[in-house]
């Protein structure tokens, strides 16, 4: 994928950032991160939507939906049944076809479920969604996804809300060599703009987090440096790195230098 803009089917999105919305200290908080991440696709957890009394304060509120594409997930969901319903909430609740799919497989890792998700992500599709699966790091599982008719896939650089950066960069390279045709979007594990910049210069497509914004002291100022990170990452990637050598090489013509 090498388009100037991310495309998720036939959506097109300026910002290659995917931001979350939850773990903010408050939701004025919350909106100024959105702003300073440049992000135009925000995702949010349909359990957290009051579906029954809209009059009463909500994270919609403090989301400029003229502006922001949401993206409705499937989080906390262990069954397929279970996130497919929930998906089906999500479009009732916003209109939106779109759906981030997580069906879990295991409480203390939250580590998808790979069964389950491909599962869902067939009927979802039959059914008219767009599906964007949360996966394992898994070249076996991503192509399974992509053949069900995902729009992209997102495989974890390392658990959710860990920080710890892509951790299995063997893995990672070889989605990002066999998904060719769909978009590849790093989601989960991302800790520091470094990890969004390494992500990028990798070759995926976007990269989605939440709690290395919201959970950092300032999530401000954490917003744009992911945001500046993204662009980095991605000139890099467009623009080609030096190749790697073992000895130094002088940066300054030699001749005219005096022995």
């Amino acid at each position: 994928m090498d388009a100037p803009h991310l495309k998720i089917a036939s959506r097109t999105f300026r910002s290659r950032l995917i931001v979350g919305t939850g773990k903010y200290a408050s939701f004025e908080i919350m909106k100024r991160a959105h702003e300073a991440s440049g992000a135009d696709m925000v995702t949010v957890a349909i359990r957290r939507v009051n579906l029954t009394d809209r009059t009463k304060e909500s994270l919609l509120d403090y989301i400029d939906l003229k502006k922001i594409t949401l993206l409705p997930n499937t989080a906390g969901c262990y069954t397929a049944d279970e996130a497919v319903r929930t998906a089906r909430l999500g479009r009732e609740a916003t209109g939106s076809d779109l759906v981030k799919l997580e069906v879990i497989g295991d409480e203390k890792t939250l580590y998808p479920d790979n069964e389950g998700l491909v599962a869902a992500t067939k009927t979802l599709v039959k059914e008219g969604f767009v599906v964007m699966p949360y996966t394992n790091d898994d070249v076996v599982t991503a192509k399974r996804l992509r053949d069900a008719g995902a729009a992209c896939v997102m495989p974890l650089g390392a658990p959710i809300g860990s920080g710890l950066g892509i951790q299995n960069f063997a893995t990672m390279r070889l989605i990002l060599e066999e998904i060719r045709d769909i978009p590849v979007i790093v989601d989960a594990g991302v800790g520091v703009p470094s990890d969004a910049a390494i992500a990028m210069e990798m070759g995926a497509d976007g990269v989605l987090m939440n709690t290395a914004i919201a959970g950092s002291p300032d999530p401000v100022k954490m917003a744009e440096g992911m945001k500046l990170a993204v662009e980095a990452g991605r000139l890099a990637r467009e623009a080609g790195r030096i190749p790697r050598k073992l000895y130094a090489t002088a940066s300054s013509p030699l001749e005219g230098v005096v022995r």
